[in-house]
């Protein structure tokens, strides 16, 4: 245990995805390990989440169409991109794919990895981790690193799985 474990740095993660898509529940799910009300994110938040002495610096970034322009500028830096997808939402699935596929080809992302979080798992119409990894050509991907992890924000079931696979990644690079 040297001085240099000491110092120890974050490790930056975006959330993005579409408008309800559960962004926001998830972020505090993963901070305080309960759901709270939320209303649409306007801009971003931005906390501070320990995974057995790893640290991470999470942004949770709107997902209103009229924010999403703005996404890259949140991109330098990334270490993981948390793509959070409505299992339910078939209608918009193809626009989720057009969004990843835009983001992993900027620049500031190059060496990010992806997890995709298929949210809205309680749900009885929900599409499965399968179909969601088809419909965004994840296995097209091979310059990044990606893992879909099936979850359920209010209940915080599948996340803690999501962390464990974050810290991994990050100990690993």
């Amino acid at each position: 245990q040297g001085p240099l474990e000491a110092i120890q740095l974050e490790h930056k993660v975006i959330i993005v995805g579409l408008d309800n898509a559960g962004k926001t529940t998830i972020l505090y799910q993963f901070l305080t390990k309960e759901a709270v009300h939320t209303s649409p994110t306007i801009g971003s938040n931005v906390e501070e989440i320990s995974v057995r002495k790893t640290r991470f610096l999470v942004w949770d970034i709107g997902g209103q169409e009229s924010l999403r322009a703005s996404w890259s500028s949140y991109y330098g830096n990334t270490e993981i991109v948390i793509l959070v997808v409505d299992s339910t939402d078939r209608e918009r699935l193809t626009l989720n794919k057009d969004e990843l596929h835009r983001m992993l080809a900027h620049e500031d992302l190059q060496n990010a990895a992806v997890l995709v979080l298929a949210n809205k798992q309680d749900m009885k119409d929900s599409m499965t981790v399968a179909e969601i990894s088809q419909c965004l050509t994840l296995s097209s991907i091979t310059a990044h690193s990606w893992h879909v992890q099936a979850c359920c924000a209010l209940t915080g079931e599948g996340l803690p799985a999501s962390l464990d696979w974050m810290r991994s990644r990050v100990l690993a690079s």
